[in-house]
């Protein structure tokens, strides 16, 4: 084969190859150059060769294919178990999963033990292995592994009481008997406190694009305004929601005024016959079980009100159980989510606007109030508190009758 004439070939079999090769699978343009190599003779396949950019061993498996036509599989490119390997039953595979697997955490050999396990460190440990991998194609074999990216997750909740269980039935039916025959019952407890000022609130709100709202860079208190102690009432029965925003401590006292103030301005026109007053309330906190005052203060209640206050309260670490937390606090945080609390005055609006479509309904005030912290009370006052303690866990469950006078 002349120079010029296999010039020409080559320049004549690459425009054929541009114009077919886009549409031919592997076997297809192995088949192709095999039959353009037959038909150019001697020389023919380093021309193709040359003309396409195909190995020399491609074109040879072609040649060797067209000659025995007849036998091969038409229905597979390559013979069963040809291509690179997959990934995912390789050494490096092992490797990885290795490197990642959850018990490893606790592994002290593990070289990623202290450090984060970002696609790129492991990247670099696999190749300190020996392996050659790259972190795109780690972040595809994790995928194929199992593996995503996930935070923690809050499940654990220690030891528990062993009555845990049976408080929840205890309470469920208290507040059963109480809706049973029209008597109010109520769950209770503070929210977080919040910084009064221009203090970012997380979650998002729609803003002009590229216009966010700015807030303050460090979240240090403002003296001046302060900070203010949500406390809440929700209405079990009537799906009513009431808030009085403290801007004093978050005391016992507090927080039976708020209970008082509820009663006065909703409970008392919802319950007109009401003889008791059922109070579900968490172990801790102003309202905790042990608090003196939250007793005393109780107790002041009902003499006022002639109410029997019947109160349970969820075991230690079980506060989330609280209608209170599902019920009303959670909304609140969506209806004022990136919303600055500039004022007290914003806080309470943000707080009686909250609604949902099952129909709560929630009022707000501010508290101004000056509560005082460390208030002891004696034991000859409280030893006089007309409580009556249930059989079934009575530092739980108790009620606070009127004083007779």
């Amino acid at each position: 084969m002349n120079r010029l004439y296999k010039e020409k070939s080559i320049e004549q079999i690459r425009t054929k190859y541009l114009s077919i090769g886009f549409c031919l699978n592997e076997m297809g343009r192995r088949i192709w150059a095999a039959t353009e190599a037959t038909a150019l003779g001697y020389g023919g396949a380093s021309v193709v060769m040359k003309a396409t950019g195909m190995s020399s061993a491609t074109i040879c498996k072609g040649l060797k294919e067209l000659t025995n036509y007849d036998t091969i599989d038409k229905t597979r490119i390559r013979k069963k178990g040809g291509g690179r390997k997959s990934l995912k039953c390789t050494e490096i595979a092992i490797a990885l999963d290795r490197l990642v697997e959850p018990t490893s955490r606790g592994d002290p050999e593990s070289p990623l033990r202290w450090t984060s396990k970002s696609v790129r460190n492991l990247e670099e440990e696999l190749n300190n292995q020996g392996h050659k991998i790259c972190f795109r194609t780690i972040s595809t074999l994790l995928k194929n592994l199992g593996y995503s990216l996930q935070g923690n997750k809050k499940m654990n909740e220690g030891s528990s009481h062993i009555d845990r269980d049976a408080q929840f039935k205890y309470i469920n039916q208290t507040i059963t008997d109480a809706q049973k025959s029209g008597q109010p019952s109520i769950s209770v407890d503070t929210k977080k406190k919040e910084n009064i000022g221009n203090f970012k609130n997380n979650g998002k709100e729609y803003n002009p694009k590229g216009k966010p709202t700015k807030v303050n860079t460090h979240d240090f208190i403002d003296k001046r305004l302060g900070k203010v102690a949500p406390y809440g009432i929700y209405d079990i029965g009537q799906n009513q929601g009431w808030v009085s925003v403290g801007a004093s401590s978050d005391t016992a006292e507090f927080a039976v005024n708020s209970i008082r103030t509820w009663w006065l301005i909703m409970g008392k026109a919802s319950y007109s016959n009401a003889k008791e007053l059922v109070i579900t309330a968490d172990c801790g906190g102003s309202n905790g079980n042990r608090v003196r005052l939250w007793k005393h203060e109780l107790q002041k209640f009902a003499n006022e009100t002639d109410l029997i206050i019947k109160v349970r309260h969820f075991p230690p670490g079980t506060s989330k159980w609280n209608k209170i937390e599902h019920r009303l606090f959670s909304y609140i945080s969506k209806n004022w989510r990136g919303k600055p609390l500039i004022t007290q005055e914003t806080v309470v609006n943000l707080i009686g606007n909250t609604r949902t479509k099952t129909g709560l309904k929630v009022m707000s005030i501010l508290d101004e109030n000056i509560y005082e912290k460390g208030i002891k009370i004696p034991d000859e006052d409280f030893f006089a508190i007309n409580i009556e303690r249930d059989q079934f866990h009575p530092e739980w469950n108790y009620a606070i009758l009127p004083q007779l006078i």
